[in-house]
């Protein structure tokens, strides 16, 4: 079982927890909705201290009932308060609909139309909680376009109205909030996929919830991982006597013509994560180029399978894919690497070569990006996407082993434990190599003899968490892949506090 910070539910559990919670002590519905909207009303004043005019949108049902008790604890203590009911009140009986009557009774009251935003200092998005199915259409979708058009700072309750709390995805119009305070249990989807920009600042309450009603949930689906708990438990000090045969040996498998450089990064980056020994198996043409960028790699020349035999005899771990091209030199290695018999992590066009003749093993990473995804599932970027969490485990289910599908709030899925999800890097990890620099990551802990599930879900936290230490000190624009390679050690020690972000 992975190291984990907190568990995340699926919608349909985070509806039994509210069911069990209602049935404790101090804990009905009503209860609940009072601690969401103080909770919110206070993340409000700390996160926007010189706040004073607040447009409240509120929906007709429970997440609009919190909306209403924040609406009249602002006003009480003495905000302007503008509050719009989105597609009429709440059912008769509710509790949305006494959370309601309690606003306006203290003195507030609604108006029939959004105009107040433009006037605003704060939005307070309240429109659609967990139970979103579709699209969001007429008088929501409306207000979802009025919000984003404010150009105005949004908290959102519990989530960002029409993002599905599930997948992660956007099915239509959502409201990209600058922060979201979620409530009772952490909901899966916000941790993935459109989420991670619909979001923005992500706080959590569990509204003092019994944890027999999380419990009665039953296992969650998936984990929030953290890099100092992962750390921790599979980088443990080195022995005083230790040498480099202790921590094994990495193989690096690509480098066609033109594209020597993203081997010479997954070389490096196995290097940095610990790995003893690294080889690159390559063009002859690289060879010069790759030992005096990086003299501690053994380089070797190839030009098809026949000279790699020495090589793959000594290697504990392949490392595929970087720069490795789908043409004859390709195909020669992938065919050398699968028939080898070693450990493998895959990438890039390994990975595409893989979907053309798809098989299933159970010793190997498999660490596509949603395209190539599509590719190994025969479908659509679109429709990865779409359920990221499905996708992740058709993708161990079909081809075993682990699978982690990269991108915003990257996956790692071994089919037994539940999904990892990665809460680190940022985008301007969005550019050339950082997949050759990942792959090179897990292969040198892989080497190191974690677990390939350990192996991954450390190697996306150490490489997310790069990202971030990097970013902390330049910025995100102009951010390249091997800026990662000078941040690991600090992050693989312990010694850099940017280990602890992105939680």
């Amino acid at each position: 079982m992975l190291s984990l910070l907190d568990k995340l539910y699926s919608v349909q559990q985070t509806r039994r927890i509210d069911q069990i919670a209602a049935q404790q002590p101090g804990c009905s519905g009503g209860a609940l909705m009072e601690r969401a909207g103080a909770a919110a009303f206070a993340l409000l004043r700390r996160r926007w201290p010189d706040a004073r005019r607040i447009a409240v949108l509120c929906g007709a049902g429970n997440n609009g009932g919190d909306g209403y008790v924040l609406a009249r604890l602002a006003h009480l203590a003495g905000f302007e308060v503008q509050l719009t009911a989105v597609a009429g009140p709440p059912r008769a009986g509710s509790e949305a609909e006494r959370a309601r009557q309690a606003f306006l009774a203290c003195g507030g009251a609604e108006l029939p139309h959004a105009a107040a935003l433009a006037s605003a200092d704060l939005l307070v998005d309240a429109l659609l909680g967990t139970g979103l199915d579709r699209p969001p259409g007429g008088a929501v979708a409306d207000a979802i376009a009025a919000i984003d058009a404010a150009a105005r700072p949004v908290l959102a309750l519990d989530l960002p109205s029409g993002l599905d709390a599930d997948t992660g995805a956007a099915p239509g119009a959502a409201v990209r909030a600058t922060a979201t305070i979620s409530f009772v249990a952490r909901k899966q989807g916000l941790y993935t996929g459109a989420a991670r920009e619909c979001c923005g600042e992500l706080h959590f309450d569990d509204l003092r919830v019994p944890v027999v009603a999380c419990a009665a949930a039953g296992e969650p689906p998936a984990v929030l991982l953290d890099l100092p708990t992962l750390r921790a438990r599979w980088l443990p000090p080195r022995r005083r006597g230790a040498h480099k045969g202790d921590f094994g040996h990495v193989l690096v498998l690509g480098g066609d013509h033109g594209y020597g450089g993203a081997a010479c990064l997954a070389g490096t980056a196995a290097a940095r994560a610990g790995a003893g020994l690294t080889s690159v198996a390559t063009r002859p043409a690289h060879l010069p180029a790759l030992l005096a960028a990086r003299p501690e790699l053994m380089v070797r020349g190839v030009d098809d399978a026949a000279g790699l035999a020495p090589l793959l005899e000594r290697a504990g771990v392949l490392a595929i894919g970087p720069g490795l091209g789908q043409g004859d030199f390709g195909r020669a290695l992938w065919a050398a690497a699968l028939a080898c018999g070693r450990p493998l992590v895959v990438d890039a066009d390994a990975l595409n070569l893989l979907a053309q003749t798809p098989q299933r093993r159970d010793d190997w990473i498999l660490t596509p990006h949603p395209g190539e995804a599509a590719r190994l599932l025969a479908s659509t970027a679109a429709r990865v996407e779409a359920d990221r969490y499905g996708a992740a485990r058709a993708l161990q289910q079909r081809y075993g082993g682990v699978a982690l599908l990269k991108g915003a709030g990257t996956l790692v899925c071994d089919g037994r434990s539940p999904i990892g999800v990665v809460p680190y890097g940022n985008p301007g990890m969005a550019s050339g190599g950082m997949g050759d620099v990942l792959t090179g990551i897990i292969a040198g802990l892989l080497a190191q003899r974690l677990p390939a599930h350990a192996a991954a879900a450390l190697g996306a936290c150490l490489h997310g968490a790069a990202g971030d230490a990097v970013a902390a000190r330049r910025g995100e624009r102009g951010l390249l892949a091997g800026d990662l390679l000078d941040a690991l050690p600090p992050l693989l020690n312990g010694t850099d506090h940017a280990a602890q972000l992105g939680a």
